[in-house]
């Protein structure tokens, strides 16, 4: 929760390419409202749902991406769109809206859990996994601080986030994932720019950045930034940070496709781009036509930061057995961590203890890899459900 989770965008959806997807999502978000429910909204969540705008005019092909189940509402035609969405750009043509989305506080959630820890006997230490003894117990080599420690276990799970990969090396097994740096913005909106009613909104259009003719003359000159003339892919993504009554928003746009090793100072990461914050609010202004009044007057009152998406080719996360006996894995999460945590927990606890499993448990495993059928279905997917 200190780490790449604190960067977390706190979203939520149950809307996937993929019926597996979507089943782990509708599970997660059960069990999410569950607790929300039991701890008088500790997680609070709020659901608000998420905003797929387009310009384009072809609804049926944005309907075909959404599986049976996925609860919507279609918003078509311009003013219609504008009627119930003022603040987007009067170019959207088509709305969907899916409702079972939204978004809550990972860290109050984190902080919940870790007191339920405490209160059942867990115990925190803090350390760097060193190295691993495979065999019956484990034998952990713990770094905590400058001291060296042996931890004997009989079970342990991977859940190292974009150290995964490294950790699982420790135990001879090579897993296939790799870690992409994303950048996000929050910032004070002071002109009230953003509804603060307004969902989770993205754009699925692609888009060339509005430069000056200028601004392009030069950016073309420079190999470095060049690219940022060229078309740039869709997703990025708003929302209103804090409630009704706060000012702050949130965007965002994973663009970055350079895999990178993870950094144990995030400050230290390559990719982090010192002129994300006027790219992102460049391409929101796009759908939020309000947003262009800080692209030359910038809020006083920002923050730049960012985290790793540890990625599997087909963006599932992995979640089973790793390898040798008493081994187990929660990895790959990707820009989706947060919002499949519960069912993710509950799944690998479903594991290591030998209960009940959802039918879905064998394709978020390793195991996935030895079903041709299934990775020639996900490689053959125009979508891979990337935000």
């Amino acid at each position: 929760m200190s780490y790449t989770s604190a960067q977390s965008g706190d979203n939520y959806r149950n809307w996937w390419p993929h019926a597996t997807m979507t089943a782990v999502a509708n599970d997660s978000i059960d069990l999410l409202q569950s607790l929300a429910d039991e701890t008088n909204n500790i997680p609070c969540v709020t659901q608000r749902g998420y905003v797929l705008a387009t310009r384009s005019t072809y609804i049926d092909a944005l309907r075909a991406d959404l599986l049976p189940g996925v609860d919507i509402d279609v918003v078509s035609g311009r003013s219609r769109v504008h009627e119930r969405f003022p603040a987007m750009s009067e170019e959207i043509t088509n709305v969907l809206h899916v409702r079972n989305a939204g978004d809550f506080s990972s860290q109050q959630t984190g902080q919940y859990m870790l007191a339920r820890i405490r209160t059942a006997g867990g115990k925190r230490l803090p350390g760097a996994v060193t190295a691993i003894k495979t065999g019956a117990p484990f034998l952990l080599q713990v770094a905590v601080g400058s001291e060296a420690r042996t931890i004997r276990a009989d079970v342990i799970v991977n859940a190292a986030g974009p150290f995964a990969k490294r950790v699982a090396a420790m135990v001879d097994v090579d897993l296939p994932v790799k870690n992409v740096y994303q950048q996000k913005l929050a910032f004070e909106d002071t002109l009230g720019a953003v509804p603060r009613d307004m969902p989770f909104s993205i754009d699925l259009d692609s888009k060339r950045l509005p430069w000056t003719d200028e601004e392009r003359t030069a950016l073309q000159a420079d190999p470095d930034y060049n690219w940022l003339t060229e078309q740039m892919p869709s997703g990025v993504h708003c929302r209103p940070e804090g409630g009704l009554r706060g000012r702050w928003v949130k965007l965002g746009w994973a663009f970055n496709q350079r895999a990178s090793q993870p950094q144990t100072d995030l400050a230290n990461e390559p990719a982090i781009h010192p002129q994300f914050p006027e790219i992102v609010m460049r391409g929101a202004a796009s759908l939020i036509p309000a947003l262009a009044s800080y692209v030359d007057a910038p809020p006083p009152r920002y923050s730049h930061y960012g985290g790793y998406y540890t990625m599997t080719e087909e963006n599932w996360p992995l979640i089973g057995p790793l390898g040798p006996d008493g081994s187990y894995l929660i990895g790959g999460l990707s820009g989706f961590g947060s919002m499949i945590a519960c069912a993710a927990g509950r799944l690998c606890a479903g594991w290591v203890c030998g209960a009940g499993l959802p039918g879905y448990a064998s394709d978020l495993s390793l195991a996935r890899y030895q079903d041709a059928g299934l990775l020639a279905d996900l490689q053959a997917a125009s979508s891979k459900g990337l935000l």
